[in-house]
């Protein structure tokens, strides 16, 4: 139990080896973290009965030596200038085994933890403990921080620990320990061990009573306390596992005449050629990147004009496709016209290296797209998994709208592509600012990517304007503008950019602010009204 060890059962012997508490400060300080050692014997009992001198005193030394001969690598301790100062004990365990009725004696098997699991999936806090004129250096916070980094390097999923509540003895009497750990957590009171223990992250899972019968300060109360490894993997795979980190090329592309569909798939795959080389896992492309081909169709209106061009829809996504497969690499193909069951619409697709292949139709269409071209809006926005993680897809005009990249945010997207067209620079600067923003209030990465040129026998396409460019949101892990790349604007030419996704973790969890921890859903959300 953290901060609190079982009594001895010879108690007067542990209280005739108890030492005066020192208070006398270090002056000179050299630490060092280490794993602990059967030598460290002795300087461990010197500091548990300073610690424990009401609470039975020093572990047996064949308690100790079978802690370290079980689990060696989760003992380790602080030294200064030589001189042992502080220790922790842990175990692993298989903790649906134990569940949590457990008692401590129950879980440690009486301190000697010969319930140590090396397959389990949880570490578990046995000890903790700071000579008393160490106290104040914030040893203890160092000696957690060493226990996340096991857990983290060993893969487990949690830490767990039964935590005292010593300052409730001062309030028992006229509250529930419900609440006074509910004050406790809201800084309304201070407790010795447990403010201790939810500043360094972990949260109160349950409330359990007689964990350690003789704590009388606690009154048999404690607090089974839990610390969630953000990096935990359910299973490792030695091929095919997720990425950490994911590379994404975007496509800043020059409109030019065309003089066949040929010609056009070409220059598609001389792009995804040039991008996969660099081993990237996606490749963006900008919105009407096609048009081109509508050049042919001048002398028609514009409405039959685009009809026409979504005639080529189906096979530049079947070759593009084919690309994806060939080059080993994720390509959300810009966005096309699709015109089916004689409604038009404007769609993306994502298509995978491993030959799927899904659909992203734009909710939201602009005043030109629908008083030019009659095209209607779609229903539906979802999160795509991908073989390195989840992606989203918003065409354009979406991402000025916050509601939609929260829904998707909401299912855990790591990454939103942006395919945007734009003909004027405050057209693509509404475009830009509004995806920096999503990047910050979804914590997530944004990738945009626009075409630049002119086109003049394509009417309502003919000139461009873009920057395409890569936001992550603003913190300290991040970029300090909170822009991963950008393009040259209005030149044709290709980013390629490492995003964390490590990284997105950490800041929901550990954040300078936590935009989407903090939401009040008491108070509103956001509600999609499915018309399928």
């Amino acid at each position: 139990m953290e901060n609190q060890k079982k009594k001895s059962k010879n108690k007067t012997e542990d209280k005739k080896n108890t030492k005066p508490v020192s208070k006398k400060k270090p002056t000179s300080l050299k630490l060092k973290l280490r794993n602990t050692r059967p030598s460290d014997f002795e300087s461990i009992k010197e500091i548990m009965d300073m610690v424990y001198s009401n609470a039975g005193g020093t572990w047996k030394k064949e308690e100790f030596l079978s802690q370290l001969e079980h689990f060696p690598e989760g003992q380790f301790c602080i030294e200064d200038n030589g001189k042992l100062v502080a220790a922790v004990v842990s175990m692993i365990v298989k903790y649906s085994n134990f569940g949590d009725k457990h008692t401590y004696d129950q879980i440690t098997s009486e301190g000697y933890l010969r319930n140590h699991d090396p397959e389990g999936d949880t570490l578990y806090g046995v000890d903790i403990f700071v000579n008393p004129s160490y106290q104040g250096l914030r040893l203890g916070r160092r000696l957690y921080d060493a226990r996340k980094e096991l857990c983290q390097n060993l893969n487990l999923r949690r830490i767990i620990i039964g935590g005292r509540i010593p300052g409730y003895k001062n309030h028992f009497n006229e509250m529930s320990p419900q609440e006074y750990i509910t004050k406790v957590k809201d800084k309304e009171l201070f407790d010795p061990v447990l403010s201790f223990q939810l500043a360094n992250g972990f949260h109160v899972r349950k409330i359990m009573t007689n964990y350690f019968p003789e704590d009388k300060d606690s009154k048999t109360y404690a607090t089974l306390l839990e610390w969630i490894n953000i990096y935990y993997e359910e299973k490792e795979q030695l091929i095919g596992g997720k990425k950490s980190i994911v590379r994404v090329g975007v496509v800043q592309w020059q409109m030019r005449s065309v003089d066949s569909f040929e010609s056009f798939l070409k220059q598609i795959e001389f792009f995804v050629d040039a991008v996969a080389g660099y081993k990237a896992d996606f490749v963006l492309f900008p919105e009407f990147f096609n048009v081109p081909l509508m050049a042919k169709y001048n002398k028609l209106s514009p409405s039959d004009a685009i009809r026409s061009l979504a005639d080529y829809t189906e096979k530049i996504r079947t070759e593009m496709l084919h690309f994806a497969v060939s080059y080993n690499i994720n390509i959300i193909s810009g966005s096309m016209p699709d015109y089916t069951d004689e409604v038009l619409y404007n769609v993306s697709y994502l298509l995978r290296r491993d030959g799927t292949w899904e659909e992203q139709y734009k909710i939201h269409v602009t005043p030109d797209e629908e008083n030019y071209w009659g095209v209607h809006g779609g229903s539906k926005v979802k999160v795509f998994e991908t073989d390195v993680g989840k992606v989203g897809i918003l065409i354009c005009f979406d991402v000025e709208f916050p509601e939609l990249p929260r829904i998707l945010a909401e299912q855990e997207m790591d990454i939103l592509f942006v395919p945007f067209s734009t003909d004027t620079k405050n057209a693509y600067l509404r475009v830009r600012h509004c995806a920096q923003a999503r990047a910050i209030e979804n914590e997530c990465y944004v990738v945009i990517s626009g075409s630049v040129g002119n086109l003049p026998d394509v009417e309502n396409m003919d000139i461009q304007y873009a920057q395409s460019a890569v936001f992550t949101p603003s913190d300290f892990a991040f970029s300090h503008d909170a822009i991963a790349a950008e393009a040259t604007p209005n030149t044709e030419m290709t980013l390629v950019v490492d995003l964390d996704l490590d990284l997105l973790k950490q800041l929901k969890t550990q954040g300078s602010v936590r935009n989407l921890k903090s939401r009040r859903h008491d108070l509103y959300k956001i509600n999609w009204f499915d018309k399928s």
